[in-house]
């Protein structure tokens, strides 16, 4: 397989697997759009380990096969001087040549999904943000070494993280329902307490008031992650408005009608999110 056949597939990846991402990504110019579908792809390939559902993985694997897999992904994007004929490693390893990334970065998505397969629960907010760190800020800051972004870079490292926290929350309130019937529970335990709510058979009104002072919280953790869009060329500004502004946009959705979580997956449609992406390329991501 040539390098542009390994770029093709991590961009077929992308646009049929990141669902909210891809308006974003194809805002990008040609090498950067390149580069970013190639970060995704192999982030898609590793939370697929983590969820069991890797192509042609009939059933899900036991959690020790797993976290071997997954100590397999971390060796090879720690060495990527042989990466054979996988379209993905071909073109992360092209990509690391023409790109500063820090692929170190993809450890710590990798100790979330492992953190994830063990059933970590999480007592206190801090013990969460460190994993929206790992599975959600990891991927903002392997991001930034294809924007390369202007100014105080360890500024805009933190800055990435900080939308990165932003999103996973948005995520873990879309994902309640789903989470908790496959056993896993992000909410810290101190937050469920304090709400008095039990996810297996919630109140409507201890749910809402839960719900909206985790939405608060989101929004405070996306307040402090747009200040990183001046940092950044136009192209990439768009790039990261746009994925944020979709979750954005789904946070205020769940914020409005707390208890549709319980039923449904909450989703924008894909004119909504058009319309953000849009926006977003016109400086407007607010």
């Amino acid at each position: 397989m040539d390098l542009t056949e390994a770029y093709r597939e991590c961009e077929r990846i992308t646009w049929t697997q990141a669902r909210n991402f891809a308006y974003g990504i194809r805002l990008l110019p040609p090498a950067k759009r390149r580069g970013l579908a190639v970060i995704y792809a192999f982030a898609r390939r590793i939370d697929d380990i983590g969820d069991g559902t890797l192509p042609g993985q009939e059933q899900d694997m036991p959690a020790e096969e797993k976290i071997a897999a997954l100590e397999q992904a971390r060796q090879s994007v720690l060495d990527l001087s042989d990466p054979g004929d996988d379209p993905v490693l071909l073109a992360l390893a092209d990509t690391a040549r023409h790109f500063p990334v820090p692929m170190a970065a993809f450890g710590e998505l990798i100790d979330g999904c492992v953190a994830d397969v063990r059933g970590t629960s999480y007592e206190t907010f801090e013990d969460l943000h460190h994993y929206c760190r790992c599975v959600a800020g990891s991927i903002g800051r392997l991001s930034l070494g294809i924007f390369g972004p202007r100014g105080d870079q360890q500024k805009a490292s933190e800055l990435a993280d900080s939308l990165g926290v932003a999103l996973q929350l948005t995520n873990i309130l879309r994902d309640i329902r789903e989470d908790h019937t496959n056993g896993r529970v992000y909410l810290p335990a101190e937050d469920l307490v304090k709400f008095d709510v039990d996810l297996a058979s919630p109140g409507t009104s201890q749910f809402t008031r839960l719900v909206e002072f985790e939405a608060e919280r989101a929004r405070d953790w996306y307040a402090t992650g747009w200040q990183l869009l001046p940092m950044l060329d136009r192209r990439s500004a768009a790039c990261t408005g746009a994925m944020a502004g979709i979750y954005r946009k789904l946070l205020e959705r769940i914020a409005a009608e707390p208890a549709a979580v319980l039923s449904s997956r909450v989703s924008l449609s894909t004119g909504e999110k058009a319309m953000v992406a849009l926006r977003a390329l016109a400086g407007r991501v607010r």
